[in-house]
């Protein structure tokens, strides 16, 4: 590797002077090429440093070339993101490891992690497996919150700083609702959908959820919740009703009061906790902390220890992001792309097998088809099983349908097996500054696409006919692949969101599993014995090669981001911008989509 940047060191010179870039940006670029080929060293006694605020991805997650490259340039970090395969790979090897004598938790103030709590469940079994070892895991944070306690309740020793305090308020469900603002600004929205727990469309249609767009998320948090406690609880000593009662009495608790409560083992500042840590691992000459190792680092060392095995692989495809038709982009799953991919795969004699990991809240129904299309082909050469994710719902369970098993996680959201398509139009807005239009067409419906004007009642009837008949096409691919009737579909459907322990009694998945469950599955199911390795796909490229590719991007767009925490108004406006980010998604060819809502996120 260190002799192709060589050869082609001068090449990329002239092509970033040619660009205008500064020699001390190319300076820094080199530097951070050359030092991919540094070989990571773990010392004898060394901790493994787990910041909890990490991102954790199913797929290897590559920013854009401008992005990668704009923060080369300009000195500012890349988000921390980790695939979850790397997580379990690093805590795996790690407990095996004789040079890893513990796992350090701490909590990172700055963190905006989004990561879904069926991930989080499969990082906390591989945690448990390593205290089960016998080696030490030490969880610090100044304010712990469910989310990083789901981890965190696993560790021998728990420590909050003494002026700290511990979020322990239970889950919430917050929807941001836009029908008044469109109200007053003249946009209108139209909405054609099946299914009375279909919630998609709510936020432009009403100022508050539906009743059973209440009841359902209530009956999911209540899982999630349930899950939490019982898990929690089981590591901490503690019962459900225990764990309940501290939740519903203070919702937040200083330091001394979560001590009493039993949430936390200790009160200790950081450098009494590192203090803590030099006991347990020795200290580190060069840096006067503790001997340790991040877990980016380690995980690529766990990497390299991975037995390869024979030829035999079980291809690992991850479906990770909103469903959109074409080829997709970063952070979304294009039909056309994924589908290409499963065509390849089961032409692939070396693949023996097919893990579908879906992380997905669904999105076009164009698109879902495609994919599923091929997860049928696919499945008739060889076995597939699907792994759900964080949310596997919607769109997302479209596409798990005929695989040879689904998994999921007690707490993944699923199902919401319902259809809708929106239709906005800008004519009050428009008119009312002084804008009209004028249109002539050969057909009654030639213009029926138009945000110029409403749909007439004709033109949403046509809308609606192709809603309804999607609708009983995923309702048939259910009760076919699932072996229930379709009455029985029917009933569990209506766009109704499930947590994967209630999928699983009514049979909408067959086990209670993570990724690894799935894998071996799979393994099984080929016959592979021990003898076949994993190989991931969709397969990420290194920053070089993006950066040949796509040198004449911008690269200096993202210049200047701040990495502090956000202030309220902040959130709320980049909660507002994902919300668009998701509207932009919607592409389908019908504009039929199956998704979960656009701003459904548990707090």
């Amino acid at each position: 590797m260190r002799d192709f940047f060589k050869n082609t060191l001068a090449t990329v010179l002239g092509l970033l002077i040619f660009l205008g870039l500064s020699v001390s940006g190319l300076l820094v670029l080199v530097i951070a090429i050359a030092a991919r080929d540094t070989e990571p060293q773990v010392k004898d006694k060394s901790v493994l440093v787990f910041d909890l605020g990490t991102n954790i991805t199913d797929a290897k997650r590559s920013s854009s070339t401008s992005q990668a490259l704009g923060n080369a340039l300009s000195g500012n970090p890349a988000e921390e993101t980790i695939s979850l395969r790397a997580v379990l790979d690093a805590i795996n090897e790690a407990t095996r490891d004789a040079k890893i004598v513990g796992i350090y938790l701490y909590g990172n103030e700055d963190s905006t992690s989004g990561t879904g709590f069926a991930t989080l469940k499969e990082v906390r079994e591989a945690l448990q497996r390593f205290r089960a070892s016998g080696k030490k895991i030490i969880a610090y944070d100044v304010s712990w919150a469910e989310r990083e306690y789901y981890l965190g309740s696993v560790a021998n020793t728990i420590v909050l700083n003494p002026v700290g305090s511990f979020d322990f308020n239970g889950l919430s469900s917050e929807t941001m609702f836009y029908a008044g603002a469109l109200k007053k600004f003249g946009i209108g929205v139209q909405v054609t959908r099946v299914g009375k727990y279909k919630a998609a469309v709510e936020p432009f249609l009403l100022t508050k959820r539906s009743p059973e767009n209440r009841a359902q998320t209530q009956q999911l948090l209540n899982d999630l919740w349930g899950e939490f406690l019982t898990a929690a609880g089981k590591d901490r000593k503690l019962s459900v009703q225990q764990l309940q009662k501290i939740a519903d009495s203070r919702g937040i608790l200083m330091a001394n009061e979560a001590l009493k409560s039993r949430l936390v083992d200790k009160l200790a500042y950081t450098d009494e906790v590192i203090a803590d840590l030099k006991k347990l691992a020795g200290s580190d000459e060069k840096t006067k902390s503790f001997r340790q190792v991040n877990l980016a680092t380690y995980a690529k060392i766990a990497e390299t220890k991975i037995d390869r095995g024979g030829k035999q692989q079980i291809a690992v495809v991850y479906a990770e992001g909103d469903i959109v038709s074409g080829q997709g982009g970063v952070g979304s799953v294009g039909g056309d792309r994924l589908a290409r991919q499963l065509r390849q795969i089961r032409q692939d004699d070396d693949v023996k097998a097919v893990v579908l990991r879906v992380n997905s809240p669904g999105g076009s129904a164009t698109a879902s088809e495609v994919i599923q299309r091929e997860v049928v082909l696919t499945r008739k050469a060889k076995p597939l099983v699907v792994s759900m994710g964080s949310i596997a719902a919607s769109g997302g369970y479209w596409i798990s349908t005929y695989s040879d098993r689904i998994f999921a996680e007690p707490n993944t959201i699923t199902g919401s097996i319902g259809v809708f398509g929106i239709q906005p139009n800008f004519q009050a807005i428009a008119n009312a500054n002084g804008i009209t239009w004028d249109a002539v067409k050969t057909g009654r419906y030639a213009d029926s696409q138009t945000t110029s004007r409403p749909k007439n009642p004709q033109e949403l009837a046509i809308i609606q006919r192709s809603v309804d008949q999607i609708y009983d096409q995923f309702l048939t691919k259910v009760a076919d692949s699932r072996k229930l009737t379709k009455a029985k579909v029917a009933e569990i459907a209506q766009g109704r969101v499930w947590s994967g322990l209630k999928a699983k009694q009514l049979g909408l998945v067959d086990e209670l599993g993570g990724i690894d469950a799935a894998i071996r599955d799979a393994a099984k199911r080929a016959n592979l014995g021990d003898n076949w390795q994993i190989e991931e796909y969709p397969k990420t490229r290194g920053f070089a090669e993006r950066l040949f590719e796509q040198l004449g991007n911008d690269a200096a767009a993202k210049f200047g981001q701040s990495g502090t925490t956000p202030d309220p108004l902040a959130v709320q406006v980049t909660k507002l911008q994902s919300d668009l980010t998701a509207l932009q998604a919607m592409n389908d060819p019908l504009g039929v989509y199956v998704r979960l809502p656009f701003n459904f996120r548990i707090d």
